[in-house]
């Protein structure tokens, strides 16, 4: 949702995803439940780097082929920016697969804990599988097809998870297609006390303020990143607010980057802003 490519496969790929809006009525008289119509997920390729797609030139995620576990895209390296907060943690999980980029990495990265991605369009669990590099569920890696607000809601999940990363994008790629308060208080709900959200949100977009805005109600504070790409902005919510301590946190940063060559200090200059008068 970053970049505009033309997918390679828009065509070929029309008639993905589920059937017809009366097919659907029919099958939805026992059990009434959200019914989208998916866009076509489609692929480009260039300079090494395939493209998510679903059926528009809009970006949905990216992955170098050669470094299939490595998030290629600015905005997803800033998604784990919740590393700064949390060092241990013990349940990873991402609302919205894209690439699996997250969910790859963080099951990479941190082996002792488990990666849980949950993704509504099956279309894209084959094709993260098949295209993508996605590894097969295991004992640490669950990729289940739900509903994003239906897992949040779910009390089993509550207070369970230490790093929730949130990436849900339709096909128009202009805002996140869960935005309320609601949605927002249960996945504060679904955080250990310490835990951290991140959020991909459009800075310039009427979205932005909109979930700011439900965010600030739900968690205790709420920072965020400046602006990358075409408007890509990374919010960092927190169950407890942290103390803005910047030497520690660039000491942090430092330590990230040695382990993983993610570029920590960054984040944290841009944290360093929000909090300077503006």
């Amino acid at each position: 949702m970053l970049i505009k490519r033309k997918s390679i496969e828009a065509d070929a790929n029309r008639k993905a995803g589920p059937g017809k809006r009366s097919e659907i009525a029919k099958k939805d008289t026992i059990k009434p439940a959200r019914k989208p119509k998916f866009a076509p997920v489609t692929l480009s390729e260039q300079d090494g780097v395939r493209y998510l797609h679903f059926g528009t030139e809009w970006v949905q995620g990216a992955m170098r082929i050669r470094k299939p576990d490595w998030p290629e895209l600015e905005y997803a390296q800033q998604m784990m920016a919740w590393m700064l907060f949390n060092r241990e943690p013990q349940h990873i999980v991402q609302l919205g697969l894209g690439t699996a980029a997250l969910t790859k990495f963080s099951y990479r990265q941190f082996p002792a804990a488990r990666v849980t991605a949950i993704e509504l369009n099956p279309s894209v669990l084959t094709i993260c599988a098949s295209m993508f590099k996605l590894p097969a569920d295991d004992e640490r890696l669950s990729v289940i097809e739900m509903d994003a607000m239906d897992f949040v809601l779910d009390p089993l999940n509550h207070h369970s998870i230490d790093a929730l990363q949130v990436d849900l994008y339709d096909a128009t790629a202009r805002g996140p297609v869960l935005d309320t308060p609601e949605f927002y208080s249960a996945c504060a709900a679904c955080l250990t006390d310490d835990g951290v959200m991140t959020v991909n949100l459009f800075g310039d977009h009427p979205s932005y303020a909109k979930n700011l805005k439900a965010m600030m109600y739900a968690f205790d504070d709420v920072w965020c990143l400046p602006e990358v790409h075409e408007g890509n902005v990374i919010a960092i919510a927190f169950k407890q607010a942290p103390p803005a301590d910047f030497s520690a946190l660039y000491e942090r940063a430092a330590e990230i980057t040695a382990a993983t060559k993610l570029p920590a200090k960054s984040w944290v200059n841009g944290l360093k802003a929000w909090h300077s008068p503006h």
